[in-house]
């Protein structure tokens, strides 16, 4: 059985731009993740990143990619806006985002152990409720 993953915004930012040093790495990654789910939460920020570094025409390759079905799409729900907060209060001293937090809450609610990040650092430490620890890719 394939392990489903999901997508942090790093990640996908470095498949977008040819000049990231992960866009290799990541780039062969997407191209053989059929099964990767993208939280919505992600898609502002990374939105945002790609227009503040790469433009517009970038976004909307990747808007594009969206309604064409590219992505499996997961909502965040309001029962997990609750938990991120637990998350965002337990690991203040480390300034994790609202982003990475929501990501983390929607593993633990769909039982996903693989995120997809170039954000090591923050993932090494959140420790979610249903595995011991992430499963970080690349």
């Amino acid at each position: 059985m394939i392990e489903k993953s999901l997508y942090d915004t790093g990640f996908l930012f470095a498949v977008f731009d040819e000049d990231d040093a992960h866009y290799r790495q990541c780039s062969e990654i997407f191209n053989s993740e059929a099964r990767a789910i993208l939280p919505e939460v992600v898609i502002p920020e990374l939105a945002y990143m790609i227009v503040r570094n790469l433009g517009y025409q970038k976004l909307v390759k990747f808007l594009r990619s969206i309604v064409a079905g590219d992505f499996v799409l997961v909502p965040t729900e309001t029962k997990d806006l609750k938990r991120a907060i637990e998350i965002l209060e337990k690991y203040a001293d480390s300034k994790v985002n609202f982003v990475d937090c929501v990501i983390v809450v929607t593993a633990e609610r769909l039982k996903i152990k693989r995120i997809l990040t170039v954000d090591r650092r923050h993932f090494n430490l959140f420790r979610p409720r249903h595995c011991d620890r992430f499963e970080i890719i690349p």
